[in-house]
């Protein structure tokens, strides 16, 4: 039958569990949700050991249906979300919270760093700017305001290692998500001591780097037990949700970009270079020797979901976008700021707050629902419009994410930006990208051009309208515009 590897996302408001054959097919699978906490303004917490409870029973889950045996798992991959920053002891027990990617607390922080460093000593480094969103500020943050916590802390660490060390017992950092610590040198790859010394930090305080398909451990026994996973499974380091959901989603060479709508939006394209922009994020992919320069926005599918809990409970997202579809483009003059939890690149602004604008008492449900679906696609093409700057030219979209099941909304996408967009099996690209791994790490695929040719499928393919492109031109400079027009009101209230 083959061998058979296992999936682990760790995404904001859920986890994916699946396992797949070697052709990329999915054998079993499961979810299981936990909480998002807003102790807060601007705090955005979760915490770990709630994502290992629903991970130990996600992962039972997809045994109970007898479709597939531990004995069957050759290795395990895991990827989650960035910018983690949680705090644990020698034992591995977690201390606090972590704040995650939405979160904001550090803003101060980081205006007292960046006044006292300068921007450029950071950026030369690590190839982002120094923004609360980030891990280092976050581990600046428990130094200053949580002392007992910081003293006690014998590592930092992110979702996916997280997961690892209760899997394994071991620490580590793999690389695609070092570069949510600033004195990680993002184009040489090892972490700059002086630079941590400087921002009052210690590389101790981190666990050593590996490669994403790196074997760190092995399934221990107390997780073989608490899981059913077979004792002494091959776990590799994983890596960054975006960068495995790229790879899940076929980008694993120079040019290819990958187009995200799962909780959040954003975009990655595939560099063989580091190549930074100061209103973009920089990051190693999980592929060897390859980059990412990526957009990260906080509307993408959330922004639906949070509309449809408000104006549409008792409708499914196919029942509104069909709404939706009857609604011209431009949405009938209505527009959508999709910052609804501030917003990351490219404005890098945590006040910036979700707005409709045209509303009257002609415009419906659909016009609004419309202008969702719009608003985050031009968040992805203002991205897109900055990478252009350094360079990086976008021709077609590899889409992921729940959102890409959306016929509606990934057309969207193709008339704003103008790309081809192709859509491979949207809803495991992360995990199947965090299987890749394992696959790569544990000898069952040669090299990631096979293993991609091997697993991936492209299931839709969406051209661009030339009319709709030109449309929605106009309409990015009124998206554009209000946003410059309201960025001091949403610093003042």
């Amino acid at each position: 039958m083959g061998a058979k590897l296992l999936g682990i996302d760790i995404g904001t408001s859920a986890c994916k569990i699946a396992v797949f054959d070697e052709d990329g097919t999915v054998i079993s699978q499961a979810n299981e949700s936990y909480g998002v906490y807003y102790p807060h303004p601007g705090y955005v917490e979760q915490d770990p050991n709630e994502w290992w409870k629903a991970i130990v029973k996600g992962i039972k889950g997809v045994f109970a249906d007898k479709k597939v045996s531990p004995e069957d798992i050759k290795g395990i991959g895991v990827d989650g979300q960035s910018w983690s920053a949680i705090p644990v002891d020698r034992a591995g027990n977690v201390l606090y919270n972590t704040p995650i990617w939405m979160d904001t607390r550090a803003r101060d922080i980081c205006e007292k760093v960046t006044e006292k460093l300068g921007e450029d000593r950071i950026f030369n480094v690590a190839g982002n700017k120094f923004l609360p969103s980030y891990t280092t500020p976050k581990m600046l943050w428990f130094k200053e305001n949580k002392p007992e916590i910081f003293e006690k802390t014998f590592k930092f660490l992110q979702s996916n290692s997280f997961i690892v060390y209760k899997l394994t017992g071991k620490m580590s950092q793999d690389l695609s998500q070092g570069y949510g610590l600033h004195f990680f040198d993002s184009k040489e790859l090892f972490y700059d001591s002086d630079l941590a010394e400087e921002l009052g930090l210690s590389v101790d305080l981190v666990p050593h780097l590996y490669e994403c398909d790196e074997v760190v451990g092995q399934v221990t026994n107390e997780a073989a037990e608490l899981t059913g996973l077979k004792a002494g499974t091959p776990v590799v380091a994983g890596g960054l949700d975006a960068a495995c959901g790229a790879l899940g989603a076929g980008v694993y060479k120079t040019g290819q970009t990958q187009e995200q709508g799962g909780q959040a939006g954003g975009m990655s394209i595939c560099l063989n270079k580091a190549m930074a922009h100061k209103d973009l994020i920089l990051s190693p992919h999980v592929v060897p020797g390859m980059w990412l320069l990526q957009g990260g926005t906080v509307g993408g599918g959330g922004a639906l979901r949070w509309f449809r809990q408000e104006f549409g409970k008792d409708e499914s997202f196919d029942q509104l976008t069909k709404e939706a579809e009857l609604v011209p483009v431009g949405s009938d003059g209505v527009t959508f700021l999709p910052y609804m939890s501030g917003e990351r690149s490219p404005i890098w602004n945590p006040d910036a707050k979700g707005v409709f604008y045209g509303l009257s008492f002609d415009k419906t449900r659909a016009d609004m629902t419309r202008a969702v679906l719009e608003g985050v696609a031009f968040s992805l093409e203002h991205n897109l419009r900055v990478a252009k700057e350094i360079g990086a030219k976008v021709e077609v979209l590899n889409s992921m994410g729940g959102s890409a099941n959306s016929k509606l909304w990934t057309q969207i996408k193709a008339d704003v930006t103008g790309c081809r967009i192709v859509v491979p099996a949207s809803d495991t690209a992360t995990t199947l990208g965090a299987v890749i791994l394992a696959g790569i790490g544990t000898g069952i695929y040669s090299s990631y051009e096979q293993a991609v040719k091997k697993t991936i499928n492209i299931t839709r393919v969406h051209e661009p309208n030339p009319e709709n492109h030109k449309a929605y031109e106009k309409s990015m400079e009124l998206y554009l515009e209000l946003y410059g027009d309201l960025r001091e009101t949403f610093s003042r209230y």
